[in-house]
């Protein structure tokens, strides 16, 4: 029989293990979020009223549905829709989609929303007047876009950018409920485990997965904070000159 100590020891790492999965899952819906994110602000600029209008229902729609709803609803929903239309194919085989795939995208096109508008704000708050004198120096709509525009979206986007980020990472614990082992899919069912043997262990397993999202957010907050700070310093510096 093993001790209650190793066997917890031995949870407690599964739960650390699960934590990278976890983070890979993060950083992946982070790229999908920004690349839609930097699409949405376009399209929303954008002087074509189409792109306008399908900015803004993205965004709307998004960010007024639970994202629990949008996780259970793209990744059952679609699987659904699209092996009811293999069926009309006459493909025999059903198709699964694999629930780290479907979790990663499912995020990035909910936060890609968020920075959607977050994105929109930064360039908007960018002075006009330096954007034309860029076109007046002659450089390309491409150019402008890198020199100019990129560089202080970037800076006037972090403080929005931190706390979407923040909200994403935790948002990762709903990918438990397609059945990805992640942090808290492993810890409930280690909790599960071993109810009859540790008291109260679905808490002590809960609350450990919970400091590591703490440890998590509290990195990446002081990290963003330090890259503000660093950027605010350069464009200070850039100005006494």
């Amino acid at each position: 029989m093993v001790s209650s100590p190793v066997l917890m020891l031995t949870y407690f790492l599964q739960i650390v293990v699960a934590a990278a999965l976890t983070l890979e899952i993060a950083l992946g819906s982070l790229v999908v979020a920004m690349f839609l994110g930097m699409l949405g602000a376009s399209a929303k600029l954008s002087q074509n009223k189409v792109l306008r209008w399908s900015a803004e229902i993205y965004s709307t729609v998004v960010r007024g549905i639970p994202d629990l709803v949008l996780m259970l609803l793209i990744f059952y929903g679609g699987q659904i829709a699209i092996n009811n239309l293999l069926e009309t194919l006459n493909v025999e085989d059903p198709l699964e989609i694999n629930p780290f795939i479907a979790g990663m995208v499912t995020l990035g096109f909910i936060y890609g929303a968020y920075m959607t508008e977050t994105f929109r704000g930064a360039i908007m708050a960018i002075s006009r007047g330096q954007i034309e004198a860029g076109y007046a120096y002659g450089l390309t709509p491409w150019m402008v876009f890198r020199r100019i525009t990129l560089p202080q979206m970037l800076r006037l986007a972090l403080p929005g950018f931190t706390n979407n980020w923040l909200v994403l990472i935790k948002s990762t614990a709903l990918v438990s409920v397609i059945g990805l082992h992640d942090m808290t899919y492993i810890a409930k069912q280690v909790g599960a485990a071993t109810r009859s043997e540790i008291v109260n262990s679905s808490l002590i397993f809960f609350l450990f997965t919970a400091a590591i999202y703490l440890l998590v957010t509290t990195l990446s907050l002081w990290a963003l904070r330090a890259l503000n700070q660093r950027l605010s310093l350069d464009v200070a510096r850039e100005i006494s000159l």
